[in-house]
């Protein structure tokens, strides 16, 4: 039943990493506005720390959709990293699996401070299509503290770049990215 449930969202849902950039993005207006407020907020380039923490990978596409030269995430200084050490966003994808969760947290502790987490996908949420059972502990933010919520199965670039950009807004409560 689930993986028809599955089959359906992914038809119905379509290729989202082909659509055009939106105009209403930060990065497209003035990329060294950007780049001046993300300075503002960490003092130099965000480093950005991705776990997948069990998902279907469709996410995962659309957040290396990012990294091309459509969205050039990387030219207004927001890269991805291998170590947590060395991040200030806690990027996360996918249901937190009972086996993950304690990769996930020590991804979270070994993060410097000020840390921020981006939910991304229906997976991480309210909207799960796995729920909690026996493999899944439920949503991310039972675990840690989410700052941005990135609603979509999967949510489209743009859509995950607006809520990783949320992040520099300063303000520390969940918002819900659509």
């Amino acid at each position: 039943m689930a993986i028809f449930m599955m089959l359906k969202k992914i038809l119905d849902t379509g290729m989202v990493s082909e659509m055009p950039v939106p105009t209403d993005l930060p990065a497209c207006h003035d990329e060294q506005l950007l780049q001046s407020r993300i300075c503002e907020v960490f003092g130099r380039a965000v480093a950005i720390r991705h776990v997948d923490t069990g998902s279907c990978n469709a996410c995962e596409l659309e957040i290396n959709a990012l990294s091309g030269p459509h969205y050039n995430i990387e030219g207004v200084g927001v890269t991805f990293v291998a170590s947590p050490r060395h991040a200030d966003v806690l990027l996360v994808t996918g249901p937190v699996t009972r086996h993950m969760e304690s990769a996930l947290m020590a991804a979270w502790e070994a993060m410097p401070a000020p840390k921020w987490v981006v939910a991304v996908g229906d997976c991480t949420g309210h909207d799960s299509l796995f729920g909690e059972n026996y493999a899944v502990h439920g949503k991310l933010a039972e675990i840690l503290p989410v700052n941005v919520m990135v609603t979509g199965c999967p949510p489209s670039p743009a859509n995950i770049l607006r809520g990783i950009l949320a992040c520099f807004q300063g303000t520390m409560t969940i918002k819900h990215v659509d």
